[in-house]
């Protein structure tokens, strides 16, 4: 295949503008699908993207064009997902920036739209949803031109859903997006994008061949892992899997090496030819920092190490997510894993649930401080359980981000009381049309973790859109709420917070346990407690069996003996009793919506 007749892009925008729905209609249109097979969304394989209706993993598929070869990727749309979106552009010469023509630019539209920028990418901007009785093309075809500095008359209108559009948007594609320009005849450098495990066939990588070319019968080398594999299988996506003979400089396909340790094919690896390797490997991909961290741990302790390969294989899928073992006095063995956010928790929790069959106590979500210690050393801390006691360090650090909130102007005092209760302060306010604000926030990440998406659309009716970056760390009055059991720590309980909410912390998680720890023989106290001080505390009420019922008339005397045989016996219990908190109670208690 000639080069200059290759075209690699993405589809890139905001949460529900229409990518998914657009590759469907390119599908149709270049007839890669047959009718009777179509289903929407058909390159949203995976169940739980079904179920949700979003794109979680990147999908390439192969279409053919008026004599032109498109290699199209499908990316995800949620903040938390922005690693997909960036290995994406990686194997790209251009983008299709969709957005929506009755909601305008939101604030992950801003975010990829700079990605691609940094990427050197040609941007062909479409406007999407031209057929809602709500939908304003022209104005927020102003409004591209006014942010993104896109000519407002080069912004295509579409409607994925109805079809209306879609082939001349297909043919801007051609006119616009350049040709890949690999060096056919250099040594071979492919970039590995992704990958998934196949239980059948090892390791399955999507690649882009950069130069040279790779072929059915060749051994490859894996320059980071320092691996030689020969190659099984080579091959396009259309969207099915499709065997070739060879793949030239600039195409996309997947490339199958037998390769059974997921840890030899990670993204951003450069695969070359063993007898002929390039001098350099390309360039990867900068290494995703977690924002936050919570502990995984199976409810039944045997499936251990099912756990374990399991967070391995699906690493491999998404290298965006960190685990470390690690061992809790309330929950047994498990592992400590780092995630970009809070809904890449819940769906790296729940793959690893529906594809591996596992029963999992995930311990609340918490973020990565940086403790100051008095010996002079600076320790992270992922885990409360881990904080140091008050004397031992001078201070602590927290992680801090730049949020970019877009939304109608009308919520702008709600919005900004918002922010102002989480600890935020304003860095700048710009109206994008006069309906339309953009806010700029910087934020404490621990603040934002817990339910600042949910309260920010539900304070604008679902309007507002979030977007958010790292932005350095800053000095806090942090402390350590401690939840104590009958004067027993429980780790799995244990928080790092601000000292104006420890106090509602502990009374929260408190009174939460009171209700779900069954009762004892013996009265037990929960308590919470910032070092020995204690600032909330609860008891769960003993059983008490009426040991008077079979006298009858008498002296008081012995009615009072008996009361106070059973009191010294309550009291030797409680000397001895253990109160086992039901794994029921630790679920309960951990649940992130509450």
């Amino acid at each position: 295949m000639s080069q200059d007749k290759i075209r690699n892009l993405a589809i890139i925008a905001h949460i529900d503008h229409g990518k998914s729905t657009l590759a469907d209609r390119m599908l149709e249109i270049c007839g890669a699908v047959e009718a009777r097979d179509m289903r929407a969304q058909y390159l949203d394989t995976m169940d739980l993207e079904r179920e949700r209706g979003i794109t979680i993993k990147l999908q390439s598929v192969r279409l053919e064009y008026k004599g032109h070869v498109i290699n199209l990727i499908d990316t995800p749309g949620h903040v938390d997902f922005g690693y997909e979106v960036s290995r994406s552009l990686a194997a790209c010469e251009g983008v299709i920036l969709l957005v929506d023509a009755a909601q305008g630019i939101e604030a992950q539209t801003l975010a990829t739209s700079y990605l691609a920028i940094e990427n050197d990418l040609e941007i062909v901007a479409a406007l999407n949803k031209i057929d809602l009785p709500a939908a304003e093309p022209e104005k927020f075809a102003g409004e591209i031109e006014q942010v993104l500095g896109i000519p407002a008359d080069e912004v295509l209108h579409v409607s994925a859903k109805t079809g209306v559009g879609v082939e001349a948007l297909l043919d801007a594609v051609i006119e616009k997006i350049p040709a890949p320009e690999g060096d056919p005849d250099a040594p071979l450098q492919a970039l590995i994008f992704d990958s998934h495990f196949d239980q059948y066939r090892g390791v399955v990588s999507s690649l882009r061949v950069v130069n040279g070319s790779i072929g059915a019968e060749q051994s490859v080398h894996f320059v980071q892992a320092k691996t030689n594999h020969p190659v099984d299988e080579i091959g396009v996506r259309t969207p099915d899997n499709e065997p070739v003979k060879v793949l030239e400089a600039g195409e996309v396909g997947y490339l199958i090496a037998g390769i059974k340790d997921v840890g030899e094919a990670r993204s951003g690896e450069t695969v070359t030819s063993t007898k002929n390797p390039a001098d350099t490997p390309l360039l990867g991909y900068r290494e995703p920092k977690p924002m936050v961290f919570c502990g995984l741990y199976p409810i039944d302790g045997d499936e251990y190490s099912t756990l374990r390969e399991s967070l391995e294989k699906l690493r491999l899928n998404d290298s965006s997510f960190t685990y470390q073992p690690e061992t809790s006095g309330a929950l047994g063995f498990g592992f400590r894993c780092g995630f970009l956010g809070l809904l890449h928790m819940e769906i790296v929790r729940e793959r690893l649930e529906r594809e591996f069959n596992l029963s999992l106590i995930a311990t609340a979500p918490s973020v990565e401080y940086r403790v100051d210690m008095s010996s002079g050393e600076e320790l992270l801390v992922d885990n409360p359980s881990e904080m140091p006691s008050p004397a031992e360090y001078d201070g602590v650090h927290e992680p801090f981000l730049k949020a970019t909130i877009i939304s109608p102007s009308e919520y702008t005092g709600t919005l900004m009381d918002l922010c102002q209760t989480r600890r935020g302060v304003m860095e700048r306010m710009d109206y994008l049309s006069p309906e339309r604000i953009e806010l700029v926030y910087r934020l404490p990440l621990a603040e934002v973790v817990m339910d600042f998406f949910d309260q920010l659309k539900s304070r604008t009716q679902g309007y507002a859109s979030l977007d958010y970056e790292p932005d350095g760390w800053d000095k806090g009055d942090l402390v350590k709420v401690d939840i104590l059991l009958q004067g027993e720590q429980v780790d799995a309980f244990s928080a790092i917070v601000h000292r104006e909410s420890s106090y509602e912390y502990g009374r929260r998680m408190t009174e939460k346990l009171k209700e779900l720890i069954p009762r004892q023989q013996f009265d037990v106290p929960i308590q919470a407690a910032i070092g020995g001080s204690i600032i909330a505390r609860q008891t769960v009420k003993a059983y008490r069996k009426d040991v008077t019922a079979k006298l009858y008339g008498g002296d008081i005397t012995r009615k009072n003996k008996l009361l106070q045989k059973q009191k010294e016996g309550k009291k030797r219990m409680k000397s001895i009793g253990r109160v086992d908190v039901p794994q029921e109670a630790f679920i309960s208690a951990l649940k992130l919506d509450d």
